[in-house]
């Protein structure tokens, strides 16, 4: 079915960025034939596994990580695993969403641009934390080297940063991810800003919830299918 094979493509995708992400701190994981795991610890935010195909099961995605002390999560692709037995909580449900190419974009009504320096990151992080250093710090300059990630952000006249996002390309779509905006900015400015920078031909993918999730829908995505992360308690 064509929303299977976009959902994979969504799937793949993410953990594409995680295992991005999880690289730029020195900590590379593996990807399997239905999960994608890391062996220590990953950073901040980012999970410790990913499932790739629906007939995941627990063991694809425990057996492949640290657990030597509580914190580890698992992002459930498919929404399909139950993870209580083995001592996760279920930490938040979100939808995967897809936005077809070829769709008219939307306005574009503040300055765009990727982040070309280790300057740029260091106000988009900043800007991304709300302020937080320890936070910020997540995002290391390495994302600047890798030619599969561009990470955008919305200027102000004044220079200031009024939002952002990290778009992942993996050859067939382009993963929105992190996207933001600061106080007084509307999100659909940052999700055309981001919109903006995709080639004509990619169609969009990320997953989002709760308020996040109708500025989205309102750029034009559609969703495809549910998501769980877990939590080892």
């Amino acid at each position: 079915m064509i929303i299977d094979a976009v959902l994979d493509e969504a799937v793949r995708n993410n953990a594409a960025w995680c295992d991005t992400m999880c690289r730029a701190h020195g900590l590379p994981g593996t990807f399997g034939p239905r999960a994608w795991t890391a062996p220590r610890r990953t950073p901040l935010y980012y999970p410790d596994a990913v499932t790739l195909t629906e007939d995941a099961d627990a063991s694809d995605v425990l057996t492949g990580i640290d657990r030597s002390a509580p914190g580890a999560s698992v992002k459930d692709s498919h929404a399909r695993l139950d993870l209580a037995a083995e001592g996760f909580r279920l930490l938040f449900e979100a939808q995967w969403i897809h936005r077809p190419a070829g769709l008219p974009r939307p306005a574009v009504t503040a300055d765009w641009r990727p982040v070309g320096s280790r300057a740029e990151l260091a106000a988009w992080a900043l800007a991304w934390s709300d302020g937080d250093a320890d936070e910020a710090a997540l995002f290391r300059p390495e994302l600047l080297a890798d030619p599969a990630t561009t990470l955008i952000a919305g200027h102000a006249p004044d220079g200031s940063v009024l939002g952002g996002a990290v778009l992942t390309d993996s050859g067939t779509v382009t993963g929105i991810s992190n996207l933001f905006t600061t106080p007084g900015t509307d999100p659909a400015a940052a999700w055309a800003g981001a919109l903006s920078h995709l080639a004509p031909d990619r169609a969009a993918v990320g997953y989002e919830s709760g308020d996040d999730l109708p500025p989205a829908l309102a750029a034009g995505f559609a969703t495809i299918g549910p998501l769980k992360v877990w939590l080892d308690a």
